[in-house]
């Protein structure tokens, strides 16, 4: 018998330790899978429904292995949840002496260079950062990892953190005076050490893409890579693998620029000056797209004239602060550093203006003040081979969410896995005596403008039902305050809408008020773990279809098409797909909850391709009719 079959049983070490525990033959299988293919230096791409108990199957063969591995999560929440209350538990019961480590990307950690040079200059911050900067004074110096996550009183989203955390733009790197007591170093170090070390999905890609020192070295070391909620990888993967340009963050560089002349090279005014200019420029830039935010081809941009001649105009100026910069070198590191990034950043600018790029797409996407230029790779997984073959090792794939009508085609076709074993664990979960599925009656067609109208009935209808306790979810933002709108002016529950406050203010309101709905978008699809009474409904607008408009997209399709395939059927609708199983996979989250799903979208029953979608969502109860939903929620509240 396997270790890992072993620990599963029920007289195991792990029912010792849980109170009420049950087996669940999916994990107790889908962890010696994960056992075999460590022991085999083997790819492995499993799903595992919700219920199954995924982190402890991977990470209870990730601790038996005698090997270094590297658990890489989708998010940060998860990747917390994983070290400091998941993996503690497991190596309590299989090995004390197992050292596990928990790095994140640079920007989660205290720079106490840029904590020091804005305690010399800080006149410029208005009173909200200048309360937090002193908030972060008073925490340094007892912090022992300076992660800013500790700093709870902190909001995630806090105007100084970019201001005391440091990027690969403006870090010093070994001619910092700090780099022995930076705590970026100190858990790029302990990591190297430990036995099991702790990611996420953007600082793997971002390592492999800009090999920063330090945290480059542990890939190349790693035995076994496993990567939960790996649905997600294809689109971060693509978006490291690329190149990008970015308004903000050349604007952040200028900025950190103009207040080190002021304080370090006060006679180099024209050095400032030039700045200044391009920080005009970038603003200028911004000015010639529309208004609102937008995605949009960058070729097309490119061939409007007062595009092109703006671009032209910023790198005039750019190049100029660079020239100036040079005069100066030598002067100021901090200066120094930045004069370099801001030429590679022009460089990188120069690179835009290409018109002939192969195999990859390029866009734009603009926010209310910034533009952002990306060059994309329409297809990873010849890079991913590569990285894959650099290596002998064994790489876990894993997600609640990866298979479309139970086959894994389009992942592996997405990250070059053809040849890695595939499985598919279903749900523990008793979804026909748990769950009812709807897809309302006499609906107008997703696009029809009768829908708004009829999307406030249902949901109103389900909110009564349910009393409050219910997710709305739409798949645009407009369609969700238009309804979300119409919603507050019928009914006197608590409508709680996505951008009326933070992601976790929310939810915790969500949660804090039993009759309270929820009306959002994408946020809102996946990891957020609802359990019991407090969500009793799920509601989806329509099928998740990404817009064709969208450049990437576009571009994907486009190359689909060239290769003879079907863009529709090989690319949009296993999409579709996987984004509507993680917001479907919101409503049974434990063995003893229950709940409706209803999905106002009438192409799941009159188009061919529905099916496609029904077979992939769990196998719940099925009706046309939204009184039996009436009656199964009378049943459950």
């Amino acid at each position: 018998m396997s270790q890992a079959s072993t620990f599963f049983k029920q007289d195991g070490p792990l029912a010792e330790a849980m109170q009420g525990y049950q087996v669940r033959q999916q994990q107790v299988d889908l962890s010696v899978a994960i056992e075999t293919a460590i022991e085999e230096n083997a790819a492995l791409v499993a799903e595992a429904g919700t219920g199954t108990g995924k982190t402890f199957a991977y990470a209870v063969p990730a601790m038996q292995s005698e090997q270094k591995v590297i658990i890489s999560t989708g998010t940060k929440n998860l990747q917390e949840q994983l070290f400091r209350r998941d993996l503690p538990l497991v190596k309590t019961l299989i090995n004390k002496q197992k050292d596990s480590a928990l790095l994140k990307g640079r920007s989660n950690y205290l720079c106490l260079h840029r904590l020091k040079m804005h305690e010399v200059s800080n006149q410029g911050f208005d009173p909200d950062t200048l309360s937090e900067f002193k908030m972060v004074q008073k925490w340094s110096p007892g912090t022992q990892t300076g992660d800013m996550s500790d700093l709870k009183a902190l909001k995630e989203d806090a105007k100084v953190l970019p201001l005391v955390t440091s990027t690969i733009d403006n870090c010093l790197g070994k001619d910092c005076s700090y780099y022995d007591d930076c705590y970026l170093i100190k858990a790029r170090h302990k990591a190297l050490l430990a036995d099991v070390v702790v990611v996420n999905h953007h600082l793997f890609f971002a390592d492999l893409a800009l090999k920063e020192q330090g945290f480059g070295e542990l890939i190349p070391n790693a035995d076994c890579i496993i990567f939960d909620e790996a649905h997600l990888i294809p689109d971060i993967a693509s978006e490291y693998f690329g190149k990008k340009f970015s308004t903000r963050q050349l604007s952040d560089q200028l900025t950190d620029l103009i207040k080190l002349q002021k304080l370090y090279a006060k006679d180099a005014s024209q050095l400032g000056e030039f700045a200044e200019k391009c920080r005009y420029c970038i603003a200028d830039l911004r000015m010639q797209f529309n208004l609102d935010p937008e995605r949009g081809n960058w070729l097309s941009a490119l061939k409007q004239s007062n595009i092109a001649s703006q671009i032209d105009t910023l790198l005039e100026n750019l190049n100029q602060v660079v020239k100036s910069g040079a005069i100066h070198e030598g002067r100021d590191k901090d200066i120094d550093t930045l004069i370099e990034k801001l030429d590679e950043n022009a460089k990188r600018l120069n690179m835009f203006k290409d018109t002939q790029p192969k195999d990859v797409s390029l866009w734009y996407e603009t926010s209310k003040y910034h533009l952002t230029i990306n060059l994309t790779p329409l297809s990873i997984a010849d890079q991913f081979q590569s990285v894959m073959g650099e290596r002998e090792a064994s790489w876990i794939f894993t997600s609640a969410t990866l298979a479309v009508n139970g086959k894994f085609d389009h992942f592996q076709n997405l990250m070059g896995l053809g040849g890695a074993k595939t499985l598919c664990f279903d749900s523990p979960f008793n979804y026909q005596q748990q769950a009812m599925l709807c897809v309302p009656r006499y609906l107008p067609e997703p696009n029809h403008p009768d829908m708004k109208e009829a999307l406030t009935k249902v949901a109103i209808q389900l909110i009564e039902a349910a009393k409050g306790r219910s997710f709305i979810l739409f798949t645009s933002h407009y369609m969700m305050r238009m309804v979300s709108a119409n919603v507050k002016e019928i009914i006197e529950t608590t409508v709680l809408v996505q951008g009326d406050a933070s992601k976790s203010a929310l939810l915790d309101e969500y949660l804090s008020d039993s009759s309270s709905t929820l009306f959002a978008t994408g946020a809102f699809w996946e990891g957020i773990d609802v359990k019991g009474d407090d969500l009793l409904c799920v509601m989806i607008d329509k099928l998740p279809f990404a817009s064709p408009d969208d450049p990437l997209l576009k571009a994907r399709l486009d190359d689909c098409a060239r290769q003879g395939g079907k863009p529709f059927f090989d690319v949009q609708i296993p999409q579709a797909v996987i984004s509507l199983k993680q917001g479907a996979g919101r409503l049974i989250r434990d063995a003893n909850d229950k709940g409706v799903l209803v999905i106002c979208d009438n192409r799941l029953v009159t188009k061919a391709y529905g099916s496609t979608f029904l077979a992939s969502l769990p196998n719940m109860q099925k009706t046309r009719d939204l009184s039996k939903v009436n009656d199964f929620l009378s049943s459950i509240t």
